[in-house]
């Protein structure tokens, strides 16, 4: 309603500004109100009176009689057909007869308004209109719930004086009952105390009431010296301290879910979640919390293991997208320094500076297949390998050699190989390396001397255990390096196998040594386990896959005789690196071999196809253009099916060849020497396979 349709007197200024405040404050009620004079003429109204009775905002002004508005009901149908007037008639008859009045009107439109007037001597009638549409439907449904209620409970009742009739006539049956209702109640307790999970509840006091078995289990006490007892009493000032803010804030009637971590008595953290429910009383009075824990120690070990092994595969992608790029540049440097010996290696002052130079490269050679080792791209040779007898093989090799390594004298080294032989499947070279690794690591752990053992057995692995090290079930032979030295931080256990990370001082290990070692028996189809103590020692397990009985490994054949006898074929080398083709260029001329040059796989590949002299093709596997070393390789086998081929990669992941007709193609790992190229090419041309 706008100010315009409640003109104010002018007679009294201050006054009219009152009744305009007063009529506006008459806006924000919730309710309609009206106030009529003595006379039936309207005095004061709000907006809420016009909205629920669907009046116009023209209509109500100071003064305008109350059977206007019985009349503007009437004309729009208010109250049912008939003659109008007359009911307007009857209608304002009986207001000025009534001094106090309750009823309910239910409009037209379906909803219900609750009308209250009074009398006010001397002023007239003020009356409030109240909608109580959702009032009434929400009695109407208790009213029906109620009903229902009432039946249950009528019929109930009727079921259950039967019940007493049948029980008073046969004491026997309400023995028979009672006992069954024991047996009902055990089981009840021993379905709570068999089911995984930890079910408790404490009242309003913060006293427990229950707990079942699981949950006295988890906490390392007895049933009864929890029931009765306050939270902080029963389990602790520690454990209180943690969980008290949930336990207040379930209280007030929220529901709380929260994760709380536990370190039990052998050192080992346990992790549980749990769920706080308030019981709230008909009144909303929180009378307790029911609480039901789960133990997600095993979700949490998962969690770990998978950050873990994703942080892995991340690092050993990066080392797989290096290795080609580094061997590569490893290729120009040694060959060049080669073939400087080969020139100068009587110059006793260029030996001086080419023997460090040559043997730092040879070094970076071996640093790029431990970091192709760690992320799992380097190719493996595995055989048949008896364990026992590697390992005394190399105990003769580490006693010799570990105090030339200020192994302390105090050490004593150990084996516990068992009496049956056993046999597993793995490159027994990378073996002996991961074994060398562990056993330097242990000594470095044992500053003041102990006591290292390697142990082999025949290991069963369980499901918790294969979970831990992200293996399948089954049987493995399991070889552990255990030492009594200092032991590792639990917190940065989850690092040590992640390369380049070392607890060694700056300057004392490269920080890949684990890492190999994880890579490595991850690659051979095995797992790796780590447990230690501070100040107690520690134990690395290494799982790798049995093998039921000692086969003769089946190699490359290796040829004594060369053909340095027999006409060289010319060979096409492809290479898009130009420093790297060059030294290849020098290896193979140096080899006696004629040589043309193509500096990708589209230009070696017109080669192939017009220049029918070419005997033997050496390419890269990874090379610019459409096509690659492989794609090359197969277009040359179809094109010319007795051409040799050859296939030179820097890095390991490129070494898998697909197609099947290229899968005998003998590949060579970059950085490779004039020998190990001679070998090859020989063995090519001397077994005359048409490749």
């Amino acid at each position: 309603m706008t100010e315009s349709v409640r003109p104010a007197s002018s007679a009294n200024e201050p006054q009219t500004h009152l009744h305009e405040h007063l009529l506006v404050g008459l806006d924000w009620l919730d309710q309609g109100l009206t106030l009529f004079d003595t006379d039936l003429r309207l005095m004061a109204w709000n907006r809420r009176f016009l909205q629920l009775l669907d009046f116009p905002e023209s209509l109500p002004k100071l003064g305008t009689p109350f059977e206007a508005f019985i009349r503007h009901n009437a004309l729009h149908g208010e109250y049912g057909e008939g003659d109008a007037e007359q009911r307007v008639r009857l209608i304002v008859e009986q207001a000025r007869a009534v001094l106090t009045d309750q009823t309910e009107w239910v409009r037209p439109n379906g909803r219900i308004l609750k009308l209250h007037g009074e009398f006010l001597p001397e002023l007239g009638y003020i009356t409030l209109y109240t909608d109580i549409t959702e009032q009434r439907a929400l009695e109407q449904v208790v009213q029906q719930h109620h009903a229902q209620l009432e039946d249950s409970v009528r019929r109930r009742t009727a079921e259950l004086e039967a019940a007493n009739a049948r029980l008073r006539e046969a004491s026997e049956i309400n023995s028979q009952m009672t006992a069954a209702l024991q047996r009902s109640e055990e089981r009840l307790r021993l379905m709570t105390d068999t089911i995984p999970a930890l079910i408790a509840y404490f009242d309003h006091e913060q006293v427990y009431r229950y707990a079942n078995r699981g949950y006295a289990d988890w906490f390392g006490r007895r049933n009864e010296h929890i029931v009765g007892h306050h939270i902080e009493a029963a389990l602790g000032i520690k454990f209180y301290a943690a969980v008290k803010s949930y336990v207040e804030q379930a209280l007030t009637g929220a529901r709380v879910t929260y994760e709380y971590s536990m370190e039990k008595e052998d050192g080992s953290t346990i992790f549980a979640r749990s769920t706080l429910v308030p019981e709230v009383s008909p009144e909303g009075k929180v009378l307790g919390c029911f609480v039901l824990s789960f133990d997600i120690t095993e979700q949490k070990h998962t969690q770990a293991a998978l950050v873990q092994a994703q942080k892995m595969e991340a690092v050993g992608q990066l080392a797989g997208g290096l290795a080609h790029d580094f061997n590569n540049m490893l290729t120009v440097v040694i060959g060049n320094l080669a073939e400087l010996q080969n020139r100068c290696g009587q110059d006793p002052q260029v030996t001086e500076f080419l023997e460090p130079a040559l043997h730092a490269a040879e070094r970076g050679v071996e640093l790029i297949k431990r970091l192709l080792s760690f992320s799992r791209q380097q190719p493996l040779e595995p055989k048949t390998v008896q364990i026992g007898g590697l390992i005394l093989g190399m105990m003769k090799l580490l006693r010799r050699s570990l105090p030339e390594n200020s192994l302390p004298e105090n050490i004593t080294m150990n084996t516990a190989l068992g009496e049956t032989p056993l046999y597993a499947t793995v490159d027994p070279h990378q073996l002996e390396s991961a074994i060398l690794n562990l056993v330097l690591n242990a000594r470095d752990a044992m500053p003041e001397g102990g006591e290292l053992l390697i142990e082999a057995t025949r290991h069963p692995l369980t499901e918790e255990e294969a979970q831990d090290c992200q293996m399948q079930v089954g049987e493995y032979i399991r070889i552990s390096v255990r030492d009594n030295g200092t032991g590792i931080d639990p917190t940065i256990q989850m690092r040590v196998f992640e390369p380049f990370f070392t607890t060694k001082r700056f300057g004392s290990g490269s920080g890949l040594g684990l890492a190999m070692v994880y890579g490595f028996v991850q690659q051979s189809g095995g797992g790796i386990r780590l447990d230690s103590q501070l100040g107690k020692g520690t134990v690395v397990s290494l799982f790798l896959p049995c093998a039921d009985e000692e086969s003769v490994p089946t190699g490359r054949l290796n040829f004594s005789g060369r053909a340095g006898g027999r006409d060289k074929p010319l060979v096409l080398l492809t290479e898009d690196d130009p420093e790297v083709r060059r030294i290849v260029r020098l290896q193979l001329t140096g080899l006696g071999y004629p040589v043309l040059e193509a500096e990708n796989g589209d230009e070696a590949a017109a080669m192939v196809e017009n220049i029918a002299e070419i005997g033997l093709l050496l390419s890269d596997v990874v090379m610019p253009g459409q096509l690659n070393g492989r794609t090359l390789a197969d277009f040359a086998r179809r094109h010319r099916p007795h051409l040799r081929v050859v296939l030179m990669s820097g890095h390991a992941a490129g070494s898998s060849v697909s197609h099947p007709s290229l899968q005998a193609v003998p590949i060579l790992e970059k950085p490779f020497t004039q020998e190990q190229l001679s070998q090859v090419l020989d063995e090519v041309i001397m077994c005359q396979r048409p490749l």
